[in-house]
């Protein structure tokens, strides 16, 4: 599961791959199983978009470990109006974008990669904040409530 990330920021990075990439339809970021992080999809079901791509993404990951091919990078898939393209990004979360099917596809695997690095960093980013412990409070000691777990004594 994906910590909080900073929602503004991945969908500000979504927003600008889909201008920087024309006949680019939708894109989508969402944690590895399948809770969206972040869409930008006119038009589509961005919550059966990343659960269609956590069950993709685990048939890709077992075919590369079969198949002696390494961990997993992207996965193409081209229907009849366009592609699904899925990217890696970071150790916990996945890129998709939804194409047209006159996009420039070497346009879109360069702009997808990056764009997953860029997705990636700030994922894994907050599951380092996350994974982190929390610092010790400094407090000065409390007589009446702190020695060492017992009560005050009372003279008699």
């Amino acid at each position: 599961m994906v910590p909080e990330v900073d929602v503004r920021d991945v969908l500000a990075e979504l927003q600008r791959l889909r201008a920087r990439v024309p006949h680019l339809a939708g894109a989508l970021a969402a944690s590895t199983d399948g809770l969206v992080l972040a869409h930008d999809t006119p038009g589509v079901e961005a919550e059966g978009v990343a659960a269609l791509t956590a069950a993709a993404l685990g048939v890709a990951i077992r075919m590369t470990d079969a198949t002696g091919r390494g961990g997993f990078r992207e996965l193409l898939v081209r229907g009849e109006n366009g592609y699904i393209a899925t990217y890696a990004a970071g150790s916990a979360a996945v890129l998709t974008l939804l194409a047209e099917d006159r996009i420039n596809v070497g346009r879109l695997h360069l702009e997808g990669r990056r764009a997953g690095v860029r997705i990636g960093e700030l994922v894994d980013a907050a599951l380092e904040h996350t994974a982190r412990p929390a610092p010790p409070t400094t407090r000065a000691p409390d007589p009446r409530t702190d020695g060492g777990g017992a009560l005050p004594h009372r003279p008699t």
